[in-house]
């Protein structure tokens, strides 16, 4: 793959992002399809091989969190990065609108029950960023849904700001125990998004995929924009950091997706169990047994 420098795309609270300056679409980081598919396949045996070190290891865990507009292209990201890395290793979790049972409860209950154990890679397909990105835009979810007490929801600005301030104090606190946690804003643009709306309604096998709401969504382009950018600029730490990916090119955003989480992977102090001669020779005496039953 072309040489690249991924800190292009973090965002770690250091500099503000402005969602209007960064890019949906770079340069091709692959020759041809031949080329995109040998990068990632490579991709996939290094994540997976960390992600071996990482269970024999455990001591750590991580958590990786996708956001994005409808048809960005989470669930295709998520299936072709990490084709190949052991199940046993990944947990992928797509949160879709609360449950009574989660509405009974504060709005980060259902996160914490689904997050990655020692040893393994955590995938949330959205997640508790969600109540700070559609509830901004759609406040009356709060109001006359999520059975808030009525003196939390006077103040909408105060309560975005004790949100954002929980959601740092829970990235931090899992942090250090061991438990990263790495964002992924897919960036796509408003036009790219059209064509692949039309296209699924177009192609009948695909019409699964579309939501006649999707559309009414797109009336609120503008303050999606605006809340990932506040989201995001709210949140971002060295420690959690977001990677807003270009993502008008699923090729590209794949590729980057995997090199970032490559990146993350290798930052960890991961050691992988030393050979042990003297069991490896133990254990030979097990082979002629093992033969004869």
């Amino acid at each position: 793959m072309k040489d690249l420098d991924t800190d292009r795309f973090r965002y770690d609270g250091d500099t503000s992002l402005k969602l209007k300056k960064a890019p949906t679409k770079i340069d091709d980081l692959y020759e041809d399809d031949l080329e995109y598919e040998t990068l990632l396949r490579q991709q996939a045996e290094k994540i997976d091989s960390w992600q071996e070190g990482m269970f024999s290891h455990n001591r750590f865990g991580l958590l990786l969190v996708f956001q994005a507009l409808d048809a960005a292209g989470k669930d295709g990201t998520i299936q072709h990065v990490f084709t190949g890395t052991n199940p046993a290793g990944v947990r992928v979790y797509s949160f879709k609108r609360p449950s009574e049972q989660e509405l009974d409860h504060d709005f980060l209950w259902r996160s914490w029950r689904e997050l990655p154990e020692r040893g393994t890679i955590g995938i949330f397909n959205r997640s508790y960023y969600e109540e700070v990105l559609v509830t901004k835009v759609h406040p009356e979810i709060l109001t006359q849904s999520q059975r808030l007490p009525e003196k939390t929801t006077d103040d909408l600005d105060k309560l975005f700001k004790h949100r954002y301030e929980a959601i740092r104090d829970m990235e931090k606190f899992r942090y250090r125990n061991g438990f990263p946690t790495i964002k992924f804003y897919l960036h796509v643009s408003k036009k790219e998004q059209a064509e692949r709306l039309i296209a699924r309604i177009e192609d009948a096998d695909k019409n699964w995929k579309f939501e006649e709401g999707d559309v009414a969504e797109r009336e609120f382009w503008d303050d999606y924009q605006d809340a990932y950018e506040e989201a995001i600029n709210e949140t971002a730490s060295s420690n959690s950091p977001w990677y807003v990916i270009p993502a008008d090119d699923k090729k590209n955003m794949r590729l980057l997706v995997g090199r970032i989480v490559i990146n993350e992977l290798e930052k960890l102090p991961i050691a992988k169990p030393e050979p042990d001669d003297e069991r490896f020779k133990k254990l030979q005496k097990l082979i002629p047994v093992i033969q004869a039953q």
